[in-house]
């Protein structure tokens, strides 16, 4: 097959999409599959990634609001460059304008909405959530769930890494949702890697001595991964025993988030990781992955951290939640500073008093490109060879 991805969230700057994206490359070549992703960029341009495999970019303008992403402004050229390529089979991965432009495209092609965002999650239910509850944001947020039945009527499926997410696609009325569960890149992460003297550096890099716990978190410093009760948290677990958090990422609200550790020694807001076994090493030396975003999809760095034999503490809503429900991890209620604190005592409490388990299986990411090609070789018939 041809494969198209408009890929809406793809920025050259990182970030699971990108992650994502190149193990999709190498994933399509090993299945023997045309990879083709349409990417908003700086400017128009094709770059080889390898056999088969190519990213497009078309010149997009800047969002205001995150500069390091673009967004697709040309619905012509999109269609002309959709027409060029001949796919076999489009996938939108966006569920905003750009999905709406693919479902336009005047071709008679299988197409498929994969879900990489959760916009109710991420906005409406963070802004809203202390004031109603779901049901009713959802019944306000009416003409979005229109939007997306409007979707699925247009494609021919829409996939979601989380069953969390599925299930409430169904309930929405969106017929063709469907889980594909993601993974992790496989042979990177591992408890192998665990390093006690790079451990010894991290927590005295927050003031604290091998006897304390080690808290991760990695991701996009922006509001909705919540990085600000997260620390939160970290401070006031920390008044009852001893609790250093480590912060690996980058965004717009990091001086926010140094100003909210409020000079905590046990706080570190640190820059992003860009060596994937850099981070692997990194993760394996902490004592537990802390997540503060209930609007993740699945959440990679959640799958990471498993991988790498880290308890994950987690909100109970969304793609996270999935890796936090098994032992030692713990699940919180969603947007609680006081459950999130409670969780992490209870976490460095097993930590000093460890129950032996054995180390769960990982789904990897090849698992989940194989079962995608597989649920698009039911719609999708090629119909010429490449060029």
């Amino acid at each position: 097959m041809r494969i198209v991805d408009v890929c809406a969230f793809y920025t050259p700057h990182g970030g699971g999409v990108k992650t994502y994206v190149d193990r999709k490359f190498a994933a399509a070549a090993a299945a023997g599959h045309e990879m083709i992703v349409i990417a908003p960029g700086e400017r128009d341009g094709v770059e080889i990634r390898g056999p088969g495999a190519r990213l497009v970019t078309l010149a997009s303008p800047q969002l205001l609001l995150d500069r390091r992403y673009r967004y697709f402004a040309d619905e012509i050229a999109l269609h002309r460059t959709l027409d060029a390529w001949r796919p076999d089979l489009v996938e939108a991965s966006s569920p905003w304008s750009s999905a709406s432009m693919v479902a336009r495209w005047n071709a008679s092609v299988p197409r498929s909405l994969v879900m990489h965002a959760d916009p109710l999650s991420a906005y409406a239910y963070r802004w809203f959530g202390g004031v109603a509850d779901i049901a009713t944001i959802d019944r306000g947020f009416d003409r979005f769930w229109q939007h997306l039945r409007r979707l699925d009527r247009a494609f021919d499926c829409v996939v979601s890494a989380s069953p969390n997410l599925t299930a409430r696609l169904a309930a929405g009325g969106l017929r063709g949702a469907t889980t594909v569960a993601m993974g992790v890149e496989p042979g990177i992460f591992s408890p192998a890697h665990r390093d006690p003297a790079l451990r010894a550096r991290l927590l005295a890099l927050c003031g604290l001595g091998p006897e304390a716990t080690l808290l991760l978190g990695a991701g996009r410093y922006s509001s909705e991964k919540r990085w600000t009760m997260v620390i939160d948290a970290a401070l006031s677990a920390g008044a009852r025993t001893p609790t250093g958090l480590l912060l690996v990422g980058d965004g717009r609200i990091r001086r926010a988030l140094v100003a909210r550790a409020g000079g905590s020694p046990h706080i570190v807001v640190g820059a992003p990781i860009r060596d994937r076994g850099a981070l692997a090493t990194t993760m394996a030396s902490c004592d537990a992955l802390v997540h503060g975003c209930e609007a993740e999809t699945f959440c990679m760095v959640a799958a990471e951290a498993r991988a790498s034999g880290l308890p994950v503490i987690a909100p109970d809503r969304g793609g996270a939640a999935d890796h936090a429900g098994a032992a030692p991890g713990r699940r919180y209620r969603a947007a609680d500073p006081i459950a999130l604190r409670d969780a992490i005592l209870a976490v460095a409490a097993e930590r000093r008093d460890p129950v032996p388990r054995a180390l769960p299986r990982i789904r990897t990411m090849d698992e989940h490109f194989e079962q995608l090609f597989g649920l698009y070789a039911g719609f999708a018939v090629p119909r010429r060879k490449a060029a």
